[in-house]
């Protein structure tokens, strides 16, 4: 048994605390802890290297073997393979091993390329130098060489090798400055803290002399979560212990800014960093098209075992009588007719599926990847897409899902930086039921036409100044925003009423309109220096603050506060929240007055946060900072700690006003949604924000409209009745009105219909998932689904991260199992990102959390337009097509060998020779289909843009139904009829050659494949709409190819073959003039039906996009004539 599991056994169960949870303990330096400290234990973690790579030269042929045999197709094949090695069977191994040896060996050598640019990208990062202190000495190494426990120099503009505790850094106040863009695409300079008791070491010696052990918890990949402390210890017996968190850690990926040097102790080194845990990838999502295809090949799979099994009892039923069995011209050996019966019969079995697996295409396989592949690049690649603004363009982080993007029937977007610009704008300020409106102030330039502060009401007494000042103080201190005073960070701006350059960085773009708006007001927020912040006064006096606490904002609490000491000795608690998690907790202040102006300022569309304060005196400070303190250097349950100190903390506070910041609703955000709803797409609004403001947006973007009936399922409704009144409520109210429904079920646009649109809060939402106290609550979620259905839109509002993803997984896993789309901009949308069918980032202003974990990422939220009713209809329109016509062409391909068994006795003798055998789907039908599935547009793009409505023609899966499927099957078998009997009517009148020959069963198969090849390309050609030289190109050149390939073969005589049974066959097929006039006629016999049922189709029952395509075809019939009668008239006239 392993050692370290025995300690960690031990460990576990033995140890003092009762909620044991993983931790590792660092000896900074390598030091160990003075005696009787604590009991020096040696641990064992792995060096720094990383391995991206997934093989090594000595296992990537085994392992990259066993990769691609996992895949059902390949297995199958390899297991055909072998059949055809192990027994006699009718056609050569070459047939079924030359088409997966070609599959396997292109995946390989992809999947090897690929490996091994991974291999020279970790060579170029484990070898780069690392500087770290031996010895109270400054020494190089490589980077793969650092060990845990190291303590490590990095200069500016260096990347960290390893995550880093953060000790010390060149600045007085022990701050250093980084981005993140490589790991959550965060350009903007973030700020991290040293441990205060380790920030004043600034040599190498005196960092070599510090004394530390620190504790904290084992790897994991969250990257904005650390939980740990250290322990430092002085002269003193008892160690200084200090909590640690995300602030103190600087993480592998990140770069050092403005910042000449740090000291850093690693951590968490190669393969355990947080960039490295960050590498796995996410759960494989599915395509209902790839759903499709499985069904369908298990369809094929069941048809091949059919074929073989009635051959096989054909077989011995032909051969029962007496001599059919034994020809004189083959007599049996005496072993072959003591062998046994069932033992022969399950070898005839086998060699049938053989001679039928062509049934099964393998190369559908690689043609779909590469057509996912190939295609995800027409997205990369619309320059439509491309934001100026930004610089920014589309992502496609998987070409798995694009035809599902043709799919969709709900929408999930998140509010903030999606709908709207997430570009807050300061509108006014309530205090004590005074508004002020100062200059309008936008990320730092003054708008114009905007002068002065407007007292709308009137000015405030003496009494209520006090009040006033404290209020614009607490907007100047409670928040995290970093002040830069160079020139060249992040795009500088001029800070209003400042002759230098000032520009203010956080992490909420609330706080900087906040802080900016309040500059207007008078009172400017100067810096944050040596735990002071200095704010500037109306009376351009400096006021110092000494920060002594930040309770950060949680998307739970929704909610921050700082406690800071003022010059005096005064010790303030300022809180700004949510108007839903400040005012319960409100004492004393005009709370009336100010929930009428939020209220209103909701309606409007803005957004909206209450400040209160309170004040503590020493002891009650003392108090709470020990309780603080306890919660902080918790290792197990901090965060839960942490939140029941901080409830403890705010409360009893004194109401001082309310702000109001405008989110501008982005461009084209409500043209966007009303084509998404006409193309029968649901779009729900899943938002944090409150509901006023929430509803105000969704009135703007046209989710609701001014005929639509809002229902609302909130907290407030159900504590005026039960949940279950509510509900049935609401559904007898959407249900009275189901039969006008039904007609437009998906958008709610009928004018002679009522529209619904439902509201719903995140409390409420917790009540219907909660299970009821008999254990179901099937019956409430049941309920909720049906209101949700019979609604235009709805909106979520109030919602954790957490519920968004649940309402997700509600609406995927009911009944209709509908196809989803989730579309953030933030880390709290990453959870229904991840949770929907398809997750779209957007590349905004709260860092790209939401983009790395997303299928595809947009810079703006009007590209979802395009990405779905354009590439999406014709992903989906393509990649069905591709799926269909590769079972049809293989159908026509294998059926007449099925009848001709009937033919030649069963005898498995093969219609077709190897070569074309082997060669149908690799070279003669590939590359036509492979370009259809490309380039083909059945309808232009503008139409498709001008028209959403077209998008319901090919909803959920219609192109992929068994109804299509069972056509396109049919018309596969009704073309191999064709194909066979009408050769075999030819054959029987004794067709000879003009030298007299008699034609033979290689010519009769070689007809019949030239007579498929012709007839299942030019099927192709029909179908085509978009015609380019491309396909000119492919579609002639293929034909072209299959003939100058069987004049060669049948051509010459080739020295490797030990037969020449094709030798002349082909030339002199077609030296015959009925064979010709045959080809001729069986083409258009085969290709008849489809176009027969097109056209009847087209006239009688056509589709929305049959009558488009008819009339542009009407359109540019009548423009070309128009132009011509133009052009004669012009002539005559000369």
């Amino acid at each position: 048994m392993d050692c370290s599991l025995v300690r960690t056994l031990v460990r576990r169960y033995c140890a003092g605390e009762e909620n044991w949870v993983d931790s590792r303990t660092i000896y900074v330096g390598h030091r160990e802890p003075p005696p009787g400290a604590e009991a020096y234990i040696p641990q064992r973690h792995p060096d720094n290297r990383i391995v991206s790579s997934k093989y090594t030269f000595w296992n990537f042929i085994p392992k990259n073997l066993f990769e691609q045999f996992r895949r059902i197709a390949n297995f199958y094949f390899l297991i055909i393979f072998l059949v055809q090695l192990i027994i006699d069977t009718p056609t050569s191994p070459v047939t079924s091993g030359l088409p997966l040896f070609f599959v396997i060996t292109v995946t390989a050598i992809k999947q090897g390329y690929e490996d091994w640019l991974r291999h020279k990208a970790d060579n170029a990062m484990n070898q780069c130098p690392v500087h770290f202190i031996q010895h109270g000495k400054l020494v190089r190494k490589q980077s793969r060489k650092l060990r845990v426990g190291d303590i490590v120099m990095v200069k500016e503009d260096e990347t960290f090798p390893c995550d880093l505790i953060f000790l010390s850094s060149s600045r007085g106040d022990g701050t250093c400055h980084v981005t993140t863009a490589s790991l959550d695409g965060e350009s903007s300079h973030k700020t991290h803290y040293a441990v205060q008791d380790t920030k004043g070491f600034h040599t190498e010696e005196d960092i070599d002399g510090l004394h530390a052990t620190i504790e904290c918890e084992q790897p994991q990949p969250d990257l904005y979560k650390f939980v740990g402390r250290i322990n430092v210890y002085n002269d003193q017996n008892d160690p200084v212990v200090r909590p640690l968190g995300s602030e103190n850690l600087l993480l592998r990926g990140a770069t050092l800014k403005n910042t000449e040097k740090i000291f850093g102790v690693a951590i968490y080194t190669g393969m355990e960093t947080k960039m490295a845990l960050n590498y796995q990838s996410k759960s494989q999502k599915r395509s209902a098209v790839e759903k499709s295809m499985n069904v369908f090949l298990i369809v094929y799979l069941c048809i091949l075992i059919s074929k073989a099994l009635i051959n096989t009892i054909l077989k011995y039923v032909w051969q029962s009588e007496p001599f059919r069995d034994e020809p004189w011209y083959n007599q049996k050996t005496e072993s072959e007719r003591q062998r046994n019966l069932f033992l022969r019969a399950f070898t005839d079995f086998l060699a049938f599926m053989v001679l039928f697996n062509y049934i099964i295409p393998v190369s559908m396989y690689v043609t779909v990847e590469m057509q996912k592949f190939l295609g995800s690049y027409f997205i990369t690649w619309d320059e439509e897409m491309f934001d100026e603004d930004t610089g920014e363009g589309p992502l496609v982080n998987t070409s798995d899902l694009n035809e599902e993007l043709g799919q969709v029937e709900y929408i999930f977007t998140d509010k903030t930086g999606t709908l709207t610009e997430n570009n807050m704008e300061f509108k006014e300020c309530c205090i004590e039921g005074h508004v002020y409106v100062p200059h309008a102030v936008c990320n730092g330039q003054v708008l114009p036409g905007t002068f002065g502060i407007d007292m709308i009401d009137s000015s405030p007494g003496a009494g209520t100044r006090e009040r006033e000042e404290l209020f614009f103080r607490a907007l100047c201190l409670c928040h995290t925003i970093q002040v830069k005073d160079d020139d060249d960070v992040d795009g500088p701006r001029k800070s209003p009423d400042s002759g230098k350059s000032c520009v203010y960085i956080s992490s909420s773009p609330d706080e900087v309109a906040l802080v900016e708006g309040v500059q207007r007001l008078g009172f400017t927020y100067l810096r944050l220096k040596d735990n002071y912040m200095e704010i500037l006064n109306r009376e351009n006096d400096v006021e110092r603050f000494e920060l002594l606490e930040i309770l950060s904002f949680d998307s739970v609490r929704r909610r921050m506060s700082v406690i800071v000491k003022s010059a005096t000795g005064e010790i303030y608690l300022f809180c700004k929240g949510a108007d839903s998690s400040i005012f319960p907790r409100v004492i004393e202040g005009k709370v009336d007055q100010i929930r009428a102006r939020v209220e209103r300022n909701a309606v409007e569309g803005l957004r909206t946060l209450c400040v209160a304060y309170k004040r503590l005196v020493p002891e009650e400070y003392e108090g709470v900072c020990a309780l603080l303190q306890a919660a902080k250097v918790a290792l197990q349950d901090r965060e839960r700690k942490l939140a029941e100190a901080y409830e403890q903390v705010e409360k009893d506070l004194i109401l001082l006003g309310a702000t109001a910041v405008e989110d501008r609703l982005q461009e084209k955000a409500a043209d966007t949604i009303e084509a998404l709803q006409k193309a029968g797409i649901k779009v729900w609004v899943l938002t944090g924000d409150k509901m006023e403001t929430a509803a105000a947006t969704c009135y703007a973007c046209k989710l609701f409209r001014r005929n639509t009936q809002l229902l609302e399922l909130t907290t407030k409704k159900i504590e005026e009745q039960s949940l279950h009144d509510v509900l049935f409520e609401l559904s007898k109210t959407v249900l009275r009105h189901s039969g006008s429904l039904t007609r437009d079920n998906f958008s709610g646009l009928s004018a002679d219909m009522q529209d619904y649109g439902l509201i719903i809060d995140g409390a409420a939402l917790s009540l219907i998932m909660k299970p009821r106290e008999d254990g179901s609550c099937g019956n409430y979620r049941e309920l909720f689904l049906e209101i949700c259905r019979n609604c235009s839109a709805v909106l979520c509002c109030r919602m954790a991260p957490l519920q968004k993803a649940q309402i997700v997984k509600l609406i995927k896993l009911s009944k209709e199992h509908p196809i989803t789309l989730a579309i953030g901009d933030g880390a709290n949308d990453v959870s229904m990102i991840l949770e929907a069918h398809v997750g779209i980032g957007v590349i905004g202003k709260e860092g790209r959390q939401a983009a790395r974990n997303s299928d595809y990422a947009v810079p703006k939220f009007k590209h979802l337009k395009k990405m779905l009713l354009v590439h999406g209809h014709f992903y989906y329109i393509r990649i069905s097509e591709l799926v269909q016509y590769f079972f049809y062409k293989n159908v026509c391909f294998i059926f007449p060998q099925f009848l001709y068994q009937f033919f030649c006795g069963f005898s498995q003798q093969t219609l077709y020779d190897t070569a074309y055998l082997t060669l149908y789907n690799i070279s003669f039908t590939s590359l036509p289909i492979l370009l259809y599935s490309l380039m083909e547009q059945h309808v232009s793009i503008d139409t498709l843009r001008r028209d959403p409505s077209l998008y319901r023609d090919i909803a959920k899966n219609a192109l992929l139904r068994w109804r299509v499927f069972i056509y396109w099957t049919f018309l596969g078998v009704f073309d191999a009829l064709v194909f066979f009997f009408g050769a075999y009517f030819m054959f029987e009148n004794t067709t000879v050659t003009s030298n007299g020959q008699i034609f033979g069963n290689w010519t009769f198969g070689t007809l019949v494949f030239t007579v498929m090849v012709f007839t299942v390309t030019l099927k192709l050609a029909l179908d085509t709409h978009y015609w380019t030289w491309i396909n000119h190109f492919v579609i002639w050149g293929s034909l072209l190819f299959y003939v100058v390939f069987s004049l060669l073969w049948g051509g010459i005589i080739w020295p490797f073959l030990n037969y020449q049974r094709m030798y002349y066959v082909f030339i002199q097929m077609l030296s015959s003039g009925p064979a010709w006039l045959l080809i001729i006629l069986l083409i258009t016999v085969s290709l008849l039906p489809d176009v027969l049922k097109k056209v009847l189709c087209r006239q009688l029952w056509p589709s929305a996009t049959e009558r488009v395509q008819t009339k542009s075809q009407c359109l540019s019939v009548e423009q070309s004539t128009i132009f011509m009668l133009s052009q004669t008239s012009s002539s005559l006239s000369f």
